[in-house]
Parts: C-alpha cells; structure tokens; sequence
C-alpha cells in the first residue's frame, strides 16, 4: 500500500525532488556566479518623507568584479540591508567595465576620469608597488584585477561619485595596440 502511494505521488510530480535540484545547468550557472566578488562599498540609512511622516530604507553602494579585467558599480536600494546589497549587486553587474590589463596586471597608460564633483587620477605603476590607492577607488581597482597601480581622488570624496569617477577612467583606457590601429600606425611609430 505505502509502494502504491508513492507511485501516485511521482505520476503528480509530488516525489523526487532531490533529483530535480541536481540538474548540470545549475552547476553551471553557480560556478558563473562564482567567478564574481562583490564588496560592499557603504550602506546608508536614507528616508523618503511621506504624507504619514518619514519611509526609511537603506541604500547600499557595491562594487562587482572578477580580478580579470571586468569591474562594475552598482546601488540598491531597499527596505531592509540584504535585499539593497542584492539590488546593488544586480545593478552592478548591468554596468560592467572591460578594463585592458598589462602583462604585470597595471594599466596601459595615465586615464583620468569625472563624475560630478569628483576627479580621479590613476597612472601604471612598476611591478611590486601595489595598489596605492583610497576609499572606493581601491575597491574598484582590485576587483578590476589592477595589482601595481597609483591613483589620487581630487576634488569630492563622495565614495559613489568617486567610484563612478574610477570606472570612467577605467572605461577610457586603450592598449597601445588599439591605439595604433585607430591612427592607422604601426606599434613602433607610437612607442618612437
């Protein structure tokens, strides 16, 4: 009788659920996402005044990167801490950055990038300096997969804006290669 019940429950869809949530398609997609680290970069506690008095929610500003060339920034923001981290997350894998690396992961040249008041600088820097670098600018870098680097942050030091400014100069970089093609020269004219 208890063999005849699980029969009845299978034909429904109701037994073996075990086996369902072991399909090669979720393996693959939990090892993609592994790949990707995130780093909370600041939660903050805003509010909304309504008509019945203030709506307080949090706002989280996260980095998401590979270390392989690939950077984004995201927000979030919602009512509780885990859902604006999720939220941002998300967001910062829509805006992801592909960054050009050299041989000893630093940058090909000087870039410098702006959102709103905030101004940031980075220039390569020679094997073993490290990333030299403050506040959400470091965040960026690292996740980016940048190991020797110097950068400064002129003018605000708003940790989103400054984030925001590192991905514009991040965006703006070319390799030399790329470069030459664009002028239509070779690799030795530029280097002379």
């Amino acid at each position: 009788a208890a063999a005849d019940g699980q029969q009845q429950e299978q034909r429904r869809g109701g037994g073996n659920r075990e086996r369902r949530g072991g399909r090669r398609g979720d393996r693959r997609g939990h090892e993609r996402d592994s790949e990707w680290q995130e780093r909370v970069v600041q939660i903050r506690r805003v509010s909304k005044t309504v008509k019945g008095g203030k709506k307080m929610s949090f706002r989280a500003i996260v980095v998401v990167g590979n270390e392989k060339g690939q950077v984004g920034v995201g927000v979030g923001k919602a009512g509780d801490v885990i859902g604006a981290v999720r939220k941002g997350v998300a967001d910062g894998k829509k805006h992801l950055v592909k960054v050009p690396l050299t041989r000893h992961s630093s940058i090909p040249t000087l870039s410098n990038g702006r959102d709103g008041a905030a101004s940031v600088l980075i220039r390569p820097a020679a094997p073993g300096t490290g990333v030299i670098a403050g506040g959400s600018i470091r965040t960026v870098l690292e996740l980016a997969g940048i190991k020797n680097v110097l950068a400064k942050r002129l003018g605000s030091k708003t940790p989103l804006n400054n984030a925001r400014a590192a991905m514009v100069a991040l965006a703006g970089l070319r390799t030399h290669k790329e470069t030459a093609k664009e002028r239509g020269i070779s690799l030795e004219q530029i280097f002379s």
